[in-house]
């Protein structure tokens, strides 16, 4: 079994000037740095007091989902001989707020939507439904959340 270690640094970027003092001085604003990439910068819902135009981290929980989704999916594809032209995700999560004011994600739905080049007969059509199942059972994400990812796919 080999082992992969990922390091990502996140930094508060929301002091107001009186910290935390109370719940509306100070910013839930944040940036992840990660040696070598570009800032990703981060807020809380803005159902939290958030920045609707900064990433929460139920969107990157969704994304991290579709995103490891479509590199299994499109690995799998290529080794099958499947030819994907195309491919789009409008992917869904439902979270629910418990009665102690912390929530937590009962599902996600990926909706992957796949275009095969063109000339692709129906057996390719159906590789390509088929290989859905195999790219979730091998996505890492998805094998790490305790709740169930479902998927609505397309193939045209």
């Amino acid at each position: 079994m080999s082992q992969h270690r990922y390091v990502a640094e996140i930094v508060w970027t929301g002091n107001r000037g009186a910290g935390t003092a109370n719940y509306r001085a100070y910013g839930r604003e944040h940036e992840v740095r990660i040696a070598g990439k570009p800032p990703l910068l981060g807020s809380a819902d803005p159902a939290f007091r958030g920045d609707a135009s900064r990433h929460n981290p139920e969107d990157l929980l969704l994304v991290a989902l579709s995103a490891c989704h479509l590199l299994w999916y499109l690995h799998l594809c290529a080794e099958a001989g499947v030819v994907v032209m195309a491919y789009e995700d409008p992917a869904e999560g439902r979270m629910v707020l418990e009665s102690d004011g912390g929530g937590r994600f009962v599902e996600v739905t990926l909706r992957p939507r796949v275009t095969l080049a063109s000339g692709s007969d129906m057996a390719a059509q159906e590789k390509a439904l088929a290989l859905h199942a195999e790219a979730h059972a091998r996505c890492f994400i998805a094998r790490s959340v305790n709740f169930p990812v479902r998927h609505e796919p397309e193939v045209t």
